[in-house]
């Protein structure tokens, strides 16, 4: 293992460029995707287990099911991608964390703990995707 000049180490040819911050984006988009997937299955599958609200943007709990469903599979594929060191799914996991906060947002007269939560770990994921500056 040698030292690089930017503090990172180098195996055998291999460089180590996924920080912690990074790292923890990755794990992060791997635990929000499955529970946006979650989420949008019982949307689907149970509309009638959240309470409608009155609300300026309401929309079917069948179609905020389908669209939990889609954002959470795409944040999965971006955090399994961001583990994997690749270079487009930083962009697409802050890109779809964004997604995932506005989606969150407009859910939350339906389930307001559970939306404040995962806005929260979609604006850590978003902090720690902006900090990583890979070397190019």
């Amino acid at each position: 293992m040698t030292a690089v000049p930017d503090g990172r180490h180098e195996h055998a040819g291999r460089h180590e460029a996924l920080t912690g911050a990074s790292f923890f984006a990755g794990i992060a988009l791997l635990v929000s995707g499955p529970i946006s997937i979650l989420l949008g299955v019982t949307g689907i599958a149970r509309d009638h287990l959240f309470s409608p609200a009155r609300y300026a943007y309401y929309f079917s709990l069948t179609a905020w099911g389908w669209i939990h469903l889609v954002v959470g599979v795409a944040l999965f594929v971006a955090g399994v991608g961001v583990l994997a060191d690749r270079g487009w799914a930083r962009w697409a996991g802050l890109t779809l964390a964004g997604i995932s906060l506005v989606t969150q947002f407009m859910f939350l007269p339906y389930y307001p703990a559970w939306a404040i939560t995962m806005m929260t770990l979609d604006l850590l994921i978003m902090w720690a995707l902006s900090r990583f500056h890979p070397s190019m």
